[in-house]
């Protein structure tokens, strides 16, 4: 089976990562070092096409879809559905057959740091990055909306954004949508080896277990592993919490630390943990295990903690010099649409945020995607979604104080 997209990085877990030497396909290439370069690299930019702009916020490009009919668009590796016979992306050239626009696809962003760290300057100064639809997490879609970096969509463009599933109607960093389309979600919860626990694990107090000393591995994603433990403690992760909060849950982390209850905090690499053996029970991503059982057996259990897990989503966005921004919406649209949200479903395992694709995917002739649809980690329950939660927005020094603190407990 061919290999699926990871879950994307925050900046927090990069730094972890890079620390650890432990480097994945989603940790910075070449560190802050390369970081640093590319954000000066992209702050030279080229002559930008926006027509000027107020409050230190660029004005949108012209748009010249109409005569130009093209769509640039970056996003994650291995996050489009792939021909490997004909090394082309089905779903997209029918877009191109159906649209007449011509699509190019870049697998850009290994990162979301690293990748902003590249076009910042450009899209600070308004200038046409050369992309049309950029792929950001929730944490970096909300930084560019708030510095007027990508462009309000035109929401009657895109009639089939109708479709996106409830719970991704409303985000605190885009209040009905108006910058933002999911692209794919996914959960972090508890994942177990199934044979070393056949009674499962229900909550994270239980990866507390003195029977899982040094066996237990946590995300170096500080909203999901944090996060986990404050919903544990009856925190509402996507309220006003306060640093008291915060600071309780990483009391805990500390104390499993320190105590070796926890063998490592690691970003994507404890799938080898947990094929290995090395780790029995982890905090871990629902498209991950959803993979791992695919390729390995269904050998791994995932569930949502009893007192809630935690949601994230990947999300298209026009940068604000893009000059097709009708175009990049016919591209959003075309992707809202059920029976093209499944066909991306059936590749990439995470969430679909498009409602009717299970639908579509449960009348497949074929067997294997026709189950497929009852994964609840591709298409959520009712129940399930009631029992997760995003983690809200970090303002003003919370980003800084709160990364500071989670590093200093893992030792950086």
């Amino acid at each position: 089976m061919t290999q699926r997209r990871r879950r994307p990085l925050s900046p927090e877990a990069a730094a972890v990562i890079r620390a650890q030497r432990g480097f994945s396909r989603r940790s910075l290439l070449g560190g802050t070092g390369a970081l640093g370069l590319g954000a000066a690299l992209a702050a030279c930019g080229t002559s930008g096409t926006a027509t000027g702009g107020s409050d230190s916020k660029p004005a949108a490009a012209q748009d010249t879809s109409a005569k130009d009919k093209m769509v640039n668009w970056a996003n994650w590796t291995l996050y489009l559905d792939y021909d490997e016979n004909t090394k082309t992306y089905p779903t997209l050239e029918a877009f191109q057959k159906q649209t007449g626009i011509e699509a190019t696809y870049d697998e850009a962003i290994e990162d979301n740091d690293s990748y902003y760290g590249k076009i910042q300057g450009q899209l600070r100064n308004g200038q046409d990055i050369g992309k049309d639809v950029i792929v950001f997490t929730d944490y970096m879609a909300a930084r560019v909306i708030e510095q007027g970096y990508v462009q309000k969509l035109d929401l009657g463009s895109i009639p089939n954004s109708k479709n996106i599933l409830d719970n991704l109607k409303t985000v605190d960093f885009d209040s009905g949508r108006n910058y933002s389309l999911t692209w794919q979600s996914g959960y972090a919860g508890i994942a177990w080896n199934k044979e070393k626990l056949p009674q499962g694990i229900k909550s994270v107090d239980d990866l507390w277990r003195p029977s899982l000393k040094g066996r237990v591995e946590v995300l170096s994603e500080m909203r999901d592993t944090l996060g986990l433990i404050m919903l544990g403690q009856g925190v509402d992760i996507s309220g006003d919490f306060s640093s008291d909060d915060f600071g309780n849950a990483l009391d805990v982390l500390e104390k499993q630390l320190n105590e070796g209850q926890i063998r490592q905090v690691k970003g994507n690499s404890y799938k080898e943990d947990l094929i290995s053996g090395d780790a029995v029970a982890v905090i871990g991503w629902s498209g991950d295990i959803t993979q791992l059982n695919a390729e390995n057996g269904d050998k791994w259990g995932f569930a949502i903690p009893e007192a809630g897990g935690t949601l994230w989503s990947d999300n298209m966005l026009v940068p604000i010099g893009s000059p097709h921004k009708a175009n990049a919406e016919a591209l959003m649209n075309y992707y809202y649409e059920p029976e093209v949200a499944a066909e991306v479903a059936a590749y990439v395992n995470y969430i679909c945020p498009v409602k009717g694709a299970q639908e579509i995917m449960a009348a497949s002739k074929d067997k294997e995607l026709a189950a497929l649809a009852g994964n609840a980690n591709i298409f959520p329950t009712a129940a399930d979604l009631a029992k997760v939660k995003v983690f809200r927005t970090l303002k003003g020094t919370e980003q800084t104080d709160f990364t500071s603190e989670f590093q200093r407990v893992l030792g950086n």
